[in-house]
């Protein structure tokens, strides 16, 4: 068989085969649904430091800025957490119709800690939320991310937390817009929201 008729034969194999999966409805030329299109409502329902709890349809109304870390991120929490810090000064005026929260994934070390005060250390604005175990998954359960302890003998207490990166946005009505990947400026993130005001 020559090169030639090679190539007709694994063309002819290949042009069957996509045949056959558009025929069986399998797959379409509509956009599938993805976590950037699917309409969905977060939830949190957490207590903050002074104990009281901190219900996302609290928020309707407000913009949502929502992060999960812990206050012993030695780079992605105080990363993410300084641009949104700096998107709130860039607002001015309309800041107050945009609040960040903090969800902490690792909630009694960081109480222990004070993390009203690791928040305040970027903005006075940014709203840090510590439940029970279970709270906090339900949280990040509803937001779709993960977390999870590790051991690492080289940080404090000798556990670090893995965790999903992503800042979210929720609209005013509790809608989950997108999520803003680790490393987004300041400047992307505003440019965002002011399309959206």
């Amino acid at each position: 068989m020559s090169r030639i008729q090679k190539a007709l034969w694994i063309a002819a194999i290949l042009a069957s085969f996509v045949f056959a999966i558009l025929k069986s409805g399998l797959w379409s030329e509509e956009t599938p649904p993805t976590i950037e299109s699917a309409d969905f409502l977060p939830q949190f329902s957490l207590p903050d430091s002074s104990g009281k709890l901190r219900d996302s349809e609290e928020f309707r109304g407000r913009w949502l800025l929502v992060f999960f870390g812990f206050t012993n991120c030695p780079d992605v929490c105080p990363t993410t957490l300084a641009e949104a810090a700096q998107v709130l000064d860039d607002l001015g005026p309309q800041a107050a119709s945009v609040q960040p929260v903090f969800i902490s994934i690792d909630p009694e070390r960081d109480l222990a800690l004070g993390i009203d005060d690791y928040t305040a250390a970027f903005h006075s604005q940014i709203l840090g939320l510590a439940g029970s175990p279970t709270a906090t998954q339900a949280a990040a359960d509803s937001f779709r991310i993960y977390f999870s302890r590790e051991d690492d003998e080289n940080a404090p207490d000798g556990y670090t937390m893995s965790h999903s990166p992503g800042l979210f946005l929720v609209a005013p009505d509790g809608q989950w817009l997108r999520q803003f990947a680790y490393g987004t400026s300041a400047t992307e993130i505003l440019a965002d929201l002011k399309e959206r005001f």
